[in-house]
């Protein structure tokens, strides 16, 4: 099956990093506000998911979730979480690393919509 959310190997580094310092982790995919349009990382049970949420899948063993009005904008497409050197998002916990996650996409090909039922 394929993954609807994805991510390199520098982020799979940086969330073993991170796990090291703050143990088990979770992701949301922020859909703006203080911290623009970025994927959030926090310790595991510190953002309070709700019905309002879809759980896209697992980056590093840590579950990623995003809101449902943006996984309706977002549903075609499987995103690539990146890190890049820079300043994150501050409620993030990469932030004092000196790296940031980056959401990449790519449209999922018509197989690939077939097999997620899109």
């Amino acid at each position: 099956m394929v993954d609807r959310v994805t991510a390199t190997d520098a982020t799979l580094e940086l969330i073993e990093k991170i796990k090291s310092i703050h143990g088990p982790l979770m992701f949301h995919q922020s859909g703006g506000c203080c911290d623009g349009s970025s994927p959030m990382c926090y310790p595991l049970g510190e953002f309070r998911v709700g019905n309002s949420d879809v759980l896209l899948g697992e980056i590093g063993d840590s579950p990623f979730y995003i809101a449902k009005d943006q996984y309706n904008y977002w549903k075609h497409t499987q995103l690539i979480i990146d890190v890049v050197d820079g300043r994150g998002g501050m409620f993030s916990l990469e932030g004092p690393e000196g790296k940031r996650f980056l959401t990449r996409s790519r449209v999922f090909t018509e197989e690939e919509r077939k097999e997620l039922g899109i």
